[in-house]
């Protein structure tokens, strides 16, 4: 270690650039783990939110501990960076890099905004650290962007990629099943471990790495994911035309332990503001590293998910004899999981879109994505709760595996429709209990 560099603090003090998602779930979640932290964020309406103690986007949890830690003084919110440089040790960048609009490969706009807008400021010894899921090389740039910026030369940059999960994101921060620290100093490496001591003493195993691999790392993940969940829907398709149940089929598979049953779920496919743009992004990388072809099976895997959206499109249309026409139809589901507000790349939406450009009449109910919806799709119309959506319906659609969804009465919900016609679309309802109360059910990869 550099003799004359600073001893990490035993609690380091903390900015989080961005509280969007991301931001706003590791900012809570650090300053409940104790320590004083100060989110930034340019959006003044964002910041007016979350000072008042207010999550603007849904999340299990994360309001009540938001209110806990504002109450124990922890947390405040600023727009001004010179603030937050006066203020923190270690400044974590978590602004969104979603794909960029007519191309494949993700928009770091934002990314180069912050450590644009921060770097003049620093001017004693600090850490910076790229959370952001960003194309391999970003981090370089950004640490030339810092030495060029900051008028302290000794700033250090640091990158540690986060692996939240929708709707379990305070689980996953308070509780991660790993942490990789991209470093290139050992000082770094100390600023983050006490940063994320209280994990580290709990059990959670560190992988410490390059700038390089720490980038890849996310993208890695989610990329492997993907094709999973590609590799059941595509397995969907062959069981239509064999008569299989792709179900079955999985759990059969899932008991090998080199597989595993997590992420075989066929149905409608994945959606979100991670996977579909992390994969696209990764192959416009290798693509300008000049080894796309060892990323060319991500094409399918995104082919394979977006047919998914197509087909249930198709079971729906079989179940109305052919036609979407003057059909009352009711899609359950808007956000691209349960448990999650956040509507991106949302396949249900997608679909309902699409039925609805074919003449169907399309009510959509969710619990709680219906106000991004209306946003993103005001020719749509909205019911006030799954019964409303159904009433008088000529077919249902299940779309997005709420609880509320699952746990539906085949017989109740069948008093309140015109037709007993039902599209499982993320195959998590019991075909006999539904047949056996007088609906025609269909789902993708069963018959």
């Amino acid at each position: 270690m550099d003799v004359n560099s600073p001893a990490a603090p035993a609690k380091p003090r903390i900015s989080v650039i961005g509280t969007g998602y991301l931001g706003t779930t590791h900012a809570v979640c650090m300053a409940e783990l104790g320590y004083d932290v100060i989110g930034l964020d340019v959006d003044a309406a964002k910041l007016d939110l979350l000072r008042a103690g207010t999550v603007p986007f849904f999340e299990p949890g994360l309001p009540e501990l938001l209110t806990k830690v504002q109450g124990g003084g922890r947390l405040r919110f600023t727009d001004s960076y010179a603030e937050i440089a006066q203020f923190a040790d270690v400044h974590f960048v978590c602004v969104g890099t979603p794909q960029r609009k007519g191309e494949l490969a993700a928009d770091l706009q934002y990314v180069e905004a912050a450590f644009s807008s921060l770097a003049p400021h620093l001017d004693r010894k600090v850490l910076v650290v790229g959370k952001s899921t960003v194309p391999a090389g970003t981090a370089v740039r950004m640490e030339q962007l810092l030495a060029s910026q900051a008028p302290c030369k000794d700033v250090e940059l640091a990158w540690n990629p986060e692996f939240l999960r929708e709707g379990f994101a305070v689980q996953d921060t308070l509780h991660p099943d790993r942490l990789v620290l991209g470093v290139r100093t050992e000082w770094a490496e100390q600023q983050l471990r006490a940063v994320f001591a209280p994990m580290i003493e709990s059990g959670t195993p560190v992988v410490l790495t390059d700038f390089a691999t720490a980038e890849l790392v996310k993208v890695a993940a989610n990329s492997f994911l993907a094709t999973k969940i590609s590799f059941i829907n595509a397995m969907a398709e062959v069981c239509e035309a064999t008569g299989a149940d792709v179900t079955k089929l999985a759990e059969a598979i899932g008991h090998d332990a080199r597989i595993g049953r997590r992420f075989l779920n066929a149905g409608l496919g994945f959606g979100g503001g991670c996977l579909p743009k992390d994969i696209r992004a990764f192959i416009a990388r290798a693509q300008e590293l000049g080894v796309d072809q060892a990323v060319s099976f991500l094409h399918e895997v995104d082919a394979i998910n977006l047919r998914r959206r197509a087909r249930v499109v198709d079971l729906g249309q079989e179940l109305l004899d052919g036609s979407w026409t003057d059909r009352r139809v009711a899609v359950l589901g808007a956000a691209f999981k349960p448990d999650s507000d956040d509507i991106r790349d949302s396949p249900a939406l997608d679909v309902a879109a699409a039925i609805g450009r074919r003449g169907a009449n399309v009510l959509v109910y969710d619990p709680q994505a219906l106000d991004n919806a209306r946003q993103l799709y005001p020719d749509l119309q909205y019911a006030a709760s799954a019964e409303d959506a159904v009433r008088d319906a000529d077919l249902v659609m299940l779309l997005t595996e709420w609880r509320e969804f699952r746990d539906m009465s085949p017989e109740r919900i069948g008093t309140l429709v015109r037709r007993r016609n039902i599209v499982d679309g993320r195959n998590v309802l019991d075909p006999a209990q539904w047949r056996a109360a007088g609906w025609v059910y269909r789902a993708l990869g069963r018959q």
